[in-house]
Formats: structure tokens, C-alpha cells, sequence
């Protein structure tokens, strides 16, 4: 008989919900001590809000939560509401760290260190709370929405806005604070890329388990994924084994790895970037 697979356990939560207040609150450090005092930007919606705060003086952490929440909606009804709930978390830890470091003094006044240090942080910051479900920027979010209609992947549309941003912040505030937010973007994108293993819209991967019926229902009930069940052989003891191949999206991968260990700790896992995929049951929409 298959087991029917309990929602996400207490612990796990509270853990996750921490990892993604960290991931806000180096978000927000990046963004206070390095990078507004320079008038250095970044992409997305954080870009957006920083060129309005230096243009009118509004709020960072009011125009990040207001610009967001179009895509939390949009969100919402088609990707996930797990994924949302998290991503509106995020949003508003990002916010009140922001403005409970307002009246700090800078780390540094020197462009170059603050694109470079800053970039890493925020990067790291916007990679560990994708890691764990959630997002700090809704371009992304409109990515993943409009990619399932558009023949781009999120990366190449989340770039295409940023080039209207960057253009944007050259004329208002100098082109020369423009290159250094390009920098810092993409050292973010990088730092990004290193903390959650690869900037692939999809990923696939293979586990192999004796417990690979109970891996196979739970990837199906709690991460919403068809799964293939291939045949393979050990090459040591010559034995039969069921390989599982399951393909999902780079933000659900923290969700995957947690569902396969809490089965089997011992069972053996690769994760592979994948260019594209389409057909099947596969939706880019499926993150719960």
C-alpha cells in the first residue's frame, strides 16, 4: 500500500521561513549599506524601487512591496500558493530590515567595493531565499508566467526588462552609475548562481532508492511532478535497480532534495541543468 504523505513537517517550516528571513535580511544589507548610499541599482523591481527612491525620496521598502504585488497575484492564482505565500514573506522581511537599517552608516563610500560586495551580497540573499521557495522579485515571477507563451526562458525575458532599466537609470542618474549597476548585476546573478547550483530555468533529475515507489507517489503528491520510472542495473552487485526521472523548475529544487532525504537519506541524487522542456505533463506554472 502507498502511503499517504503528510504536509510539510513543523520543523522544516520554521527552518525554511528562517533560511528565507536570512536571505531578506543580506537582500536588505546589500541594499542600505552598500548599494543605495552609492546610488548604484539593481535589476527587477529592486531596480525600479531604487531609481524612485533616489528620483522622489519615496520608500524602498513601500515601493518594493507595492510593485510586487501585481506578481504575487498573478502568482498566486497560476504558479502556486506555497510559492507565493514565501515569496510575500520575503518581500516584507526585505522591507522592515530596510528600514530598520535606514539610519545606518554606510559600509563603504567607494563604487567599486560597493558594486562588487554588494552585488555578492545581494546575490547570495536572492539565491537563498530561491533555495528555499520563495522570490524577492516579481520579474521573475512574470517570467515563469509568460515563458509557457513566449519562446524565451526566464533568464533571456528577466535580462530583456533589465536592459529598459539600466537605459532608465543611465539618464536619471548618470551613465557612469548605470555601468556600475550593470556590474553589480551581474556579480548578483553570479552569486546567485553559486548559492542554489545553476541558473537554468529547469532542472531533471535521477534517484535511485529502494524506497522508489513511496519517492515516486511523494514527488507526485507534494511537488506536483510526473515521474518515469526507468530500469537500470548495479554495476557492482549486478543487481536490478528502478531509476526515477522527474523534471522541475530551478525554484523548486530545495523542495525536491527535502522530499527525497526525508524518504531516504541514503538515496542517491543527481541534479542536471536541462536547456528546455516541454511536452508531457510538465507546466512551469506547477510550483505549490
Amino acid at each position: 500500500m502507498v502511503k499517504t504523505h503528510k504536509k510539510e513537517t513543523t520543523s522544516h517550516l520554521i527552518m525554511r521561513y528562517f533560511m528565507l528571513t536570512i536571505g531578506a535580511g543580506f537582500a536588505a544589507i546589500a541594499i542600505d549599506l552598500f548599494l543605495a548610499p552609492n546610488t548604484i541599482i539593481d535589476g527587477g523591481v529592486i531596480g525600479i524601487s531604487l531609481i524612485l527612491k533616489y528620483s522622489y525620496g519615496l520608500s524602498f521598502g513601500v515601493l518594493v512591496f507595492i510593485l510586487n504585488l501585481p506578481f504575487l497575484y498573478a502568482g498566486y492564482k497560476y504558479i502556486g500558493k506555497n510559492f507565493c505565500i514565501s515569496s510575500l514573506y520575503s518581500i516584507i522581511m526585505l522591507a522592515i530590515i530596510e528600514f530598520l537599517l535606514e539610519h545606518f552608516e554606510p559600509i563603504t563610500t567607494q563604487p567599486l567595493l560597493a558594486t562588487v560586495f554588494g552585488g555578492l551580497l545581494l546575490g547570495a540573499g536572492v539565491g537563498i531565499v530561491i533555495r528555499n521557495s520563495g522570490a524577492l522579485d516579481g520579474t521573475e515571477i512574470l517570467g515563469i508566467l509568460l515563458t509557457k507563451r513566449i519562446p524565451f526562458s526566464v533568464g533571456e525575458f528577466v535580462m530583456f526588462i533589465n536592459v529598459f532599466i539600466f537605459s532608465w537609470a543611465g539618464f536619471v542618474l548618470g551613465w557612469e552609475q548605470a555601468m556600475f549597476s550593470i556590474l553589480t548585476y551581474y556579480i548578483a546573478s553570479k552569486a546567485i548562481d553559486s548559492v542554489i547550483q545553476g541558473f537554468d530555468d529547469t532542472k531533471a533529475a535521477m534517484v535511485i532508492s529502494d524506497e522508489y515507489e513511496e519517492i515516486a507517489q511523494a514527488l507526485s503528491d507534494r511537488l506536483g511532478r510526473g515521474v518515469t520510472k526507468l530500469k537500470g542495473k548495479g554495476g557492482y552487485l549486478d543487481q536490478e535497480k528502478e531509476v526515477l526521472y522527474v523534471v522541475f523548475t530551478r525554484l523548486e529544487v530545495a523542495k525536491f532534495r527535502s522530499i527525497v532525504q526525508e524518504i531516504d537519506p541514503n538515496a542517491f541524487i543527481t541534479i542536471m541543468d536541462t536547456q528546455e522542456a516541454h511536452g508531457g505533463k510538465f507546466s512551469k506554472s506547477a510550483i505549490h
